[in-house]
């Protein structure tokens, strides 16, 4: 399949959004800001929260939902290429944050859960209840690990719910087709897990075959990390994968087929857009760049598009 750039010099992209328009609205963590693509490659800036703004979605009332991790990462440049390095000594906490499209502006809506702070909000998905499910990928620093967890939160900002805590590095979030289970990859495991949903829109989960809720889904071929997913029609999972580097589909038997992306050891995120939603639009964060390649399956419609 071939790949196509769209934009580069990008300050470590994630989270892409594919719009009606065509233009893609996507994160630059590492330079705290919301920038919008246009098919011919021109940047816009949509917002500036500062921060570390990292995966996003288009929620119920038209806004753009962000998981921001309040700048958990120290960028470093090595071997010309951008990488998150350990948790800076300042930092606090992370946010969810709702962002108006039309002015830019940037409202808090979650900063803690049941009095505990948030850590470093990483990835969301929206339901059909009014509501989202994030990770927490937590922190680290070179000789502390904070821990992250599964939550579940309306967008009016009336519930916020931990549904997993203590989770090694949560990071992508998708819900199957059927809306009946959430999925979630780990980063530093390079694996991919699954829930059943209890009741939608509650952020209650079915007791797993573990110690806790989830199971087991599948992992990739080889050595690598799990960043950001997507999840096609079929219910296969789409997972950016890292030092492996490219896009890791795993069904749910558990069958991994790695798509290679050479250049970058930082592929960290996918999303599905264009003619049929066979399209795929990829983050390479490394290089600071964003293509996009044809997808030899549709990807799944979300809850929600602007």
């Amino acid at each position: 399949m071939g790949m196509t750039e769209i934009a580069s010099g990008l300050k470590f992209p994630e989270g892409p959004v594919a719009m009606a328009d065509g233009s893609i609205i996507l994160t630059e963590i590492a330079g705290g800001v919301i920038s919008r693509i246009r098919p011919d490659g021109k940047k816009q800036t949509v917002s500036k929260p500062g921060g570390g703004p990292n995966g996003a979605a288009i929620g119920p009332d038209g806004a753009l939902y962000v998981t921001n991790n309040g700048g958990s990462f120290h960028f470093h440049k090595r071997m010309g290429l951008m990488f998150p390095g350990p948790r800076p000594a300042d930092h606090t906490g992370g946010r969810i944050e709702r962002i108006d499209l039309s002015t830019g502006k940037a409202e808090p809506l979650y900063t803690e859960c049941e009095g505990m702070p948030l850590v470093g909000p990483n990835d969301i998905v929206f339901d059909g209840e009014g509501g989202f499910w994030f990770t927490d990928h937590g922190a680290g620093d070179a000789v502390t690990r904070k821990l992250g967890g599964l939550y579940y939160a309306r967008a009016d900002g009336s519930k916020i719910v931990r549904a997993i805590g203590s989770l090694l590095s949560p990071n992508g979030v998708g819900l199957s087709p059927d809306g009946a289970r959430v999925m979630w990859a780990d980063t530093l495991s390079g694996r991919l897990f699954k829930a059943d949903i209890a009741k939608p829109g509650t952020g209650k989960l079915k007791p797993g075959t573990g110690l806790v809720p989830g199971d087991y889904v599948g992992s990739g071929p080889g050595y690598c990390f799990f960043d950001s997913l997507a999840v096609q029609a079929d219910g296969g999972v789409c997972v950016a994968t890292i030092l492996n580097s490219g896009i890791t589909t795993i069904s749910q038997s558990g069958k991994a087929v790695l798509t290679a992306i050479p250049g970058d050891p930082l592929i960290t995120n996918i999303c599905f857009g264009g003619k049929g939603l066979k399209t795929a639009y990829i983050t390479l964060s490394g290089t600071g760049k964003l293509v996009s390649m044809p997808w030899r399956k549709a990807g799944l419609r979300l809850a929600h598009e602007a």
